[in-house]
């Protein structure tokens, strides 16, 4: 929040007081104060492969609900590689099998909070400014992680304070470019790439701990990267037939 305010003041960016869509801003800020709140929740009561490989449906509702509310045409070859990408999803992650736990609606529910957030975050994109959506959300969701600070909130250690600010930081700016993508593309096209996540985290394993991947997790790489590259190779041949 600090880092976000000293941008918007350095660049004189004052228009965050000009809010085009109040209701919007809010609901937005709820569903990721939501979005957190069961996800976390979610870790506490299921293994963490888990709980992340059923938050990653979030691209399937994104999928499903854009047609229905921002109009955005979903074909089937759009489908089948959001698809493949999930089933890369779940061979990198390995869920277990022992059937479905009632917790299971918790990242699920936080991958619909975020799905509609993102949907939110598309609506708005061509009249609201993406530091404005960047201030209210993050404000919101701020607001509400100081209301639970009297229940079990610990001092951090200083050297955990220092990764905690890194990682404030590295998530204002992760969260500004993915409020800005959604200005130049449809949110169908653009959530599917979320699941490079897992492979920026198979690198930055190798490179930081020497993890090797197994055969089995470079076979969902490889799914999760030939979708990615679908998706963008069908995007870049739309676009090139709306310019001619």
């Amino acid at each position: 929040m600090i880092l976000i305010t000293g941008v918007l003041l350095w660049r004189r960016e004052f228009n965050i007081f000009e809010v085009r869509y109040p209701k919007v801003q809010f609901l937005r800020a709820v569903l990721m104060i939501a979005s957190t709140f069961l996800f976390v929740n979610g870790l506490r009561l299921m293994p963490l492969a888990d709980t992340v490989a059923i938050a990653f449906v979030g691209p399937i509702f994104v999928t499903a609900l854009a047609p229905i509310l921002l109009s955005e045409r979903v074909g089937w070859r759009r489908w089948s590689a959001v698809l493949v990408g999930f089933a890369g999803v779940l061979i990198i992650l390995r869920p277990g099998g022992d059937g479905l736990h009632w917790a299971a609606l918790l990242p699920a529910g936080a991958a619909l909070c975020g799905a509609c957030r993102d949907l939110l975050t598309r609506g708005i994109s061509h009249g609201e400014a993406s530091g404005t959506t960047l201030f209210y959300s993050t404000l919101g969701v701020a607001l509400a992680g100081a209301v639970t600070a009297p229940f079990g909130w610990q001092m951090p250690a200083l050297a955990d304070l220092g990764l905690f600010v890194v990682s404030g930081m590295l998530l204002g700016i992760a969260h500004f470019l993915h409020i800005e993508t959604f200005r130049f593309a449809e949110a169908a096209v653009v959530t599917p790439f979320k699941y490079s996540s897992l492979l920026w985290a198979m690198a930055i394993g190798f490179l930081v701990w020497g993890d090797i991947p197994d055969n089995r997790t470079l076979l969902g790489a490889a799914l999760l990267i030939g979708s990615g590259l679908y998706i963008f190779h069908r995007e870049g041949r739309r676009s090139a037939k709306l310019a001619a």
